[in-house]
């Protein structure tokens, strides 16, 4: 699947969106890390890199969703594709 450079602020948003809903909080940081998702005092968390491209955010983000098991949670058939795809390319 091919997703247009201005598709991937919409996703991210949406992205977002789900990591809330399955209780994660996303924080942008800075340093020198690529990301992902992690416990923090008993807190699910996934730390992004904000100086990555969106596109390295986009694919952070689905990683850490994919991690945190994301196959119970409702998406659409689209965003789910896109999910696996990201995650079948790192």
């Amino acid at each position: 699947m091919k997703i247009k450079e201005k598709e991937f602020e919409q996703l991210m948003v949406e992205l977002r969106e789900i990591a809330n809903q399955m209780g994660a909080r996303v924080r942008f940081e800075r340093g020198d890390f690529k990301g992902g998702y992690c416990i923090i005092k008993e807190d699910k968390t996934i730390v992004i890199n904000k100086f990555s491209p969106l596109q390295k955010k986009v694919m952070i983000l689905t990683s850490a969703l994919k991690e945190l098991g994301v196959e119970d949670v409702y998406l659409t058939p689209k965003l789910r594709e896109i999910i696996n795809e990201l995650n079948d390319n790192t």
